[in-house]
């Protein structure tokens, strides 16, 4: 016997014996909750970004990828036809999407595997999950926005102006990124980390002699040194 013949020798009663099929109340619950659950990823990653251009639909991605997945996971376990079906169907797919922030590849990956838990019904998990990410990511954010860091393009005359810029960024800590020379003016750029928003720096480098112009960027990067 062929599983072409078994298949039709069920009947609606034996298929609901073998099958367990989910009420319309439990999917409710499963979705609400991979609703909530994508809601409060969506937050923390708006409350905590970091980069430089912020997408907003990368934030509803979160959400909808949370309830999709949950759905996905309500199909596999509930019927086992469906989810052969939906592993043939998904191994074609090819995502291509690229993702700018490594950090945003960290949210994305929580989304999905939020949606899994909660749709595999194991809410307790997908909370605990939660509750750590979230202290992970608030003591990471903490401790890096103690500072700014920030680039600073200057233009000068003369050896001795770079010697007194170098001077007047005191005991900030700071790397010289590039420096160029002209034969009417210099060129050189600096990262600066710089405690709290203060930039006295750049008052004492505008007052220097021979310094014909001083251009401050606030760069989202980290500073590592």
């Amino acid at each position: 016997m062929t599983f072409k013949d078994i298949l039709k020798n069920f009947n609606d009663e034996t298929f609901k014996q073998y099958f367990n099929w989910l009420t319309i109340s439990e999917t409710l619950i499963v979705l609400v909750v991979a609703l909530v659950m994508g809601l409060l990823i969506c937050f923390i990653y708006t409350k905590f970004f970091r980069g430089v251009v912020y997408s907003r639909t990368f934030s509803i991605t979160l959400i909808g990828m949370c309830v999709m997945t949950s759905m996905v996971t309500l199909a596999i376990s509930s019927n086992i036809v469906i989810s052969l079906g939906m592993v043939g169907a998904l191994s074609i797919v090819r995502y291509r999407t690229a993702i700018k922030e490594p950090l945003d590849l960290l949210y994305l990956f929580w989304s999905i595997t939020t949606g899994i838990t909660v749709g595999a019904k194991m809410y307790v998990l997908s909370v605990i999950a939660a509750v750590i990410m979230i202290l992970i990511i608030l003591l990471f954010s903490r401790r890096s926005i103690t500072g700014r860091v920030y680039i600073m393009v200057v233009h000068y005359v003369g050896d001795l102006a770079g010697d007194m810029i170098r001077k007047a960024l005191g005991s900030a800590k700071y790397r010289i990124k590039s420096k160029t020379v002209r034969k009417d003016a210099s060129e050189m750029a600096i990262e600066i980390f710089a405690k709290g928003d203060s930039m006295a720096f750049v008052e004492k480098i505008r007052a220097i002699d021979n310094v014909l112009d001083v251009t401050i960027i606030q760069y989202d990067g980290e500073y590592h040194g």
